[in-house]
């Protein structure tokens, strides 16, 4: 059983840090191998050219074991959630009335090149939201969600976790829709790749995208993503070198050629080899696989379950199970969100982030129960 891991990170003290959802604390490990990685930039000539690839190749088989993919070959690197949604969307065969499935309030990224696609190619964005009564939310959401799929829906393109309150959404039931109706399913998982487990064997989604600064513990300006057969034939958003057949032989890359590499490779950013986010991110990357994903959820809720009557006796609002996350998830006080409140919790050193009327909480393995505590206390009226 997976215990707090507050040790492997550097907090200052009495800071209360709820706030993964917003951005992650760097592992010391990942931190100092970032430190190592940058040094090795001021001498060029220990970076060989095979350093353009290997350490590249790990990262995609780490992701892979994480996904439970059969291949590397399907992961893609990516900058961010924005370029991994936009190769996807801008292969897509859409026709004109074709229809979008979003959710109400998605994160922008995965938001807005579906409007502008739609508005040139005159589709209709479906958007769905949850009911106006917190009673039974997560159910109806999820509910109002298959209800909006049907034989005009061309791609549904959701979180998997939503990033305002932590509803948790049933990909399984969400696949078996689309494939009755013959659509796409493309998943956000920036908020939950690395906290919630994931089994593509089981889920089946056509591409998946992650930002990994958030729950995958690593840098800023790092992503990752998985795309399916149903996009093995399209055409990446940018051209480089690097993802052409035979790139590693660099005496050759004058012999120009448009064959990309197999699989999903074709779809990974210009200078993915990073030579130094890279192999921060294959650092954290190790340890979430060593701590278990599944544990890490695991071990978030076993600091809210002991609290959850608590919630109840206060007025808190949560949403119920299992239409929730536990590494991520939203809290209405009986009260308003007042700036005196937001005042409150900063002068003790308590962060968390605020979505409309909800205070978004995100814990991890460095939190402890008694953070949780902190945060409830702070809010009782």
């Amino acid at each position: 059983m997976l215990i707090c891991q507050k040790d492997k990170f550097e907090f200052e003290e009495g800071i209360t840090y709820l706030n993964g959802a917003y951005m992650s604390p760097l592992l010391k490990s990942v931190a100092e191998i970032g430190c190592d990685h940058l040094k090795k930039k001021m001498q060029p000539w220990r970076i060989a050219p095979a350093a353009f690839f290997d350490q590249v190749d790990r990262l995609k088989s780490l992701v892979s074991r994480m996904l439970n993919i059969d291949t590397h070959d399907r992961i893609a690197i990516i900058p961010s959630a924005s370029y991994g949604v936009a190769n996807a969307a801008k292969n897509i065969d859409f026709k004109k009335g074709d229809r979008i499935v979003l959710l109400d309030r998605q994160f922008p990224s995965n938001y807005y090149i579906w409007k502008k696609i739609a508005n040139q190619k005159e589709l209709h964005i479906d958007i769905v939201s949850p009911p106006a009564q917190n009673q039974d939310r997560g159910k109806k959401w999820n509910a109002n969600l298959l209800d909006a799929i049907n034989e005009r829906t061309k791609v549904v393109s959701m979180e998997h976790v939503h990033w305002t309150d932590g509803t948790l959404f049933d990909l399984e039931a969400v696949r078996k829709k689309t494939r009755q109706v013959g659509a796409l399913l493309i998943v956000d998982a920036t908020q939950s790749m690395g906290a919630y487990p994931f089994d593509q064997q089981i889920f089946q989604v056509d591409a998946l995208i992650a930002a990994a600064y958030k729950f995958m513990m690593g840098p800023y300006a790092m992503g990752l993503a998985y795309y399916g057969p149903a996009f093995d034939q399209g055409q990446p958003i940018e051209e480089n070198w690097i993802n052409k057949e035979g790139s590693e032989v660099f005496e050759k890359l004058l012999d120009y050629t448009d064959e990309y590499k197999p699989g999903a490779s074709r779809y990974s950013m210009g200078e993915q080899s990073q030579f130094i986010h890279v192999p921060m991110q294959i650092a954290a990357t190790e340890q979430l696989l060593s701590w278990g994903v599944d544990q890490i959820q695991s071990y978030c809720a076993s600091l809210v379950d002991p609290l959850l009557p608590v919630l109840e006796q206060q007025g808190i609002w949560i949403e119920d199970q299992p239409y929730r996350a536990n590494h991520l998830f939203g809290l209405k006080p009986s009260q308003n969100i007042t700036p005196k409140l937001k005042q409150n919790l900063m002068e003790h050193k308590v962060y968390v982030s605020y979505r409309g009327d909800t205070i978004r909480v995100s814990p991890n393995v460095y939190n402890s129960l008694e953070d949780l505590q902190k945060l409830i206390n702070l809010l009782s009226p």
